[in-house]
């Protein structure tokens, strides 16, 4: 974002930080993924209830060896997320190296959606993973709310999401273009 707002020395500066940064994610996250192998996960190993009451301890769930890849190997399509969160960030130092602003940047915030998402696949059913006992572990059912909260929660997500969306456009609208040097020391043509 820093490369695609400005210009000379800072654009310089964070292009060459930017594509160390890139390579340093994807070795890292590859790193992360070869530790996360060796790591036990969590399993389900009772019936799970999806429509019944929000309660932990109506499951029973056990460590087990390679666990966090069960949803890889089960829906073999989800390697693409981690395959995303290695790849785009490499290509977000090409486009840096390249100097296509545009490439990096949307490069870079799919390569961070998918180092996210690939923990979302990992280990999903959990959200809280108990390390004290595992049938305490929140699952996406355990911590659901009930149909109320969550019909109240929409319209208040109807009402301010517009205004949300709104506000960040009209922000990003008043700052838009590079900002150069001589426009900060002038104090011309930008908020900043």
């Amino acid at each position: 974002w820093l490369v695609f707002k400005t210009e000379g020395d800072v654009a310089a500066r964070a292009r060459r930080f930017g594509m160390v940064a890139a390579v340093a994610t994807t070795v890292l996250f590859a790193a992360a993924g070869v530790w996360l192998a060796a790591l036990n996960g969590y399993r389900i190993t009772s019936e799970v209830n999806t429509t019944g009451p929000s309660n932990p301890l109506f499951k029973t769930a056990a460590l087990q060896a390679g666990a966090w890849f069960a949803n890889y190997q089960a829906r073999p399509v989800l390697w693409a997320v981690p395959a995303i969160g290695l790849l785009m960030p490499l290509l977000a130092a090409l486009g840096l190296w390249l100097r296509r602003e545009w490439l990096a940047l949307l490069s870079s915030g799919l390569g961070i959606a998918g180092i996210i998402a690939s923990v979302g696949a990992s280990m999903f059913p959990f959200i809280l993973p108990s390390s004290l006992n595992p049938q305490h572990s929140l699952t996406v059912w355990d911590s659901s709310s009930s149909h109320v909260t969550l019909f109240i929660m929409l319209v208040c997500a109807l009402i301010f999401v517009p205004l949300i969306v709104a506000y960040t456009s009209w922000v990003y609208s008043v700052l838009r273009g590079k900002v150069d040097p001589m426009a900060i020391i002038e104090g011309r043509g930008h908020s900043y």
